[in-house]
């Protein structure tokens, strides 16, 4: 149940940053819900092998590169989706960074269950 309501809270982030960014387009609710799953899925398969196959340049840069991948992996979930755009991979990192804190936030006040 907890993972529903994680999952469906990154959705209404989704929308709320359809509005305020104005690189990124959302049309509406279900769309957003598309997003969250087909993010779900993009960072389970392929975030692992473009941090595999970058992994010099992300020394190189000092982690700095892992920033360009998460934007990348916006823009693919841009062209996955109809009804999201992504209008520049500048427009992706800054949709990732803002997502990743937002998604921190919200966890944080939601918590974790007590496990007895």
């Amino acid at each position: 149940m907890k993972q529903i309501i994680r999952f469906l809270l990154t959705a209404l982030i989704v929308v709320l940053l359809g509005r305020f960014l104005s690189g990124i387009h959302v049309d509406d609710y279900i769309t957003a819900i598309i997003v969250a799953l087909v993010l779900a899925v993009l960072n389970i398969i392929v975030k692992p092998l473009l941090q595999i196959l970058t992994f010099p340049i992300t020394i190189v840069t000092f982690g700095l590169f892992l920033f360009v991948i998460n934007g990348l992996i916006i823009l693919l979930a841009g062209y996955l989706v109809g009804g999201f755009h992504v209008d520049s991979i500048w427009s992706g990192i800054l949709f990732s960074i803002l997502l990743t804190i937002l998604q921190s936030i919200i966890y944080s006040i939601v918590g974790e269950e007590d496990k007895k």
